[in-house]
């Protein structure tokens, strides 16, 4: 008997059905797969992607041999010295930023030292090395930080300390020369094995601020947040021309940290002299208890 043409095709709709339903399985199985590996590919921030840009590549080539840091939001002018204050969800703090005349080459850029120190409540809680270098288009870098932590007045260890070219870790642009109010966030700091990554955009320009320290109406705003701890919130910076952060706010969470300057000092030579021996002391602190501190040289008086 002949075949009708559906009894003839019977066996390869079934044959079809058949791989179909295999690739759907398929599909599934990777889909899977794939929704299990990527907490872990999230949890591992050496691999994580930035949300981030990068304004600039770094290039140490485009750094001079002396450091100088002139941004007009941002500028670092050796013996400057701010004193800010405020509270720390409802604990008074403080913190004091000075501008040293010392400088530590780092991924071959010789960067600025800058000292502050951490109080809360009256007690020493960081003591900090900072290290930025300015481009020859104007922007200023961050480089690196060494950072003490003290608790109950006992020094308890430095680890959040990062250095460019060091385990992952990546300069970034603290203060662009050029500025401009945006939506993209860009990078400020990159060190995966601490988990940071410090992003930040302009949010306003040319806004009035009065803090205790004086007024301005050519204030900058920008918002900061590390990617990498998103418990931490949005913090906000207030920066004025020739003077820079003036105050530092809280976008969200409502409570954190809230400090106004009180107090913009140019030290005199014996005090900037105490200045850089606290900041040297520090350095050679840091060579002692921090392995990776050890991949720098010294720092020295320029």
């Amino acid at each position: 008997m002949v075949s009708t043409p559906r009894n003839r095709f019977a066996p390869l709709w079934a044959l079809a059905a058949l791989l179909l339903l295999l690739l759907v399985a398929a599909i599934a199985a990777i889909s899977a797969d794939r929704a299990t590996a990527s907490p872990a590919v999230k949890s591992s921030s050496r691999n994580a992607t930035k949300p981030c840009i990068q304004l600039e590549n770094f290039d140490r080539r485009d750094f001079p041999r002396r450091p100088e840091i002139d941004n007009r939001y941002l500028p670092l002018r050796p013996g400057t010295q701010l004193v800010l204050e405020g509270d720390v969800d409802g604990v008074p703090h403080r913190v004091v930023f000075t501008v040293t005349d010392l400088m530590k080459k780092i991924a071959g850029v010789n960067a600025l030292v800058i000292w502050d120190t951490d109080e809360s409540d009256g007690e020493l809680v960081e003591s900090e090395l900072s290290f930025f270098a300015q481009d020859e288009d104007g922007n200023v870098w961050n480089v690196g930080e060494y950072p003490e932590e003290f608790e109950n007045g006992e020094f308890i260890g430095a680890p959040s300390t990062w250095i460019t070219g060091e385990d992952g870790a990546q300069a970034g642009i603290h203060m662009a020369g050029a500025t401009r109010v945006s939506s993209r966030l860009y990078v400020q700091g990159f060190a995966p094995e601490i988990d940071f990554l410090d992003c930040a955009r302009v949010v306003a320009k040319y806004q009035s601020l009065c803090v205790p320290a004086g007024c301005s109406d050519s204030v900058l705003v920008t918002n900061e947040t590390n990617i990498l701890d998103p418990e931490g919130g949005i913090q906000s910076k207030f920066h004025v021309p020739r003077v820079g952060i003036v105050k530092i706010g809280v976008v969200e969470p409502a409570t954190g940290e809230s400090l106004e300057l009180q107090d913009f000092n140019r030290l005199n030579r014996d005090e900037l002299q105490e200045v850089r021996n606290e900041a040297l002391r520090l350095d050679r602190r840091g060579f002692r208890f921090s392995e990776l501190y050890r991949a720098t040289k010294p720092a020295e008086r320029f």
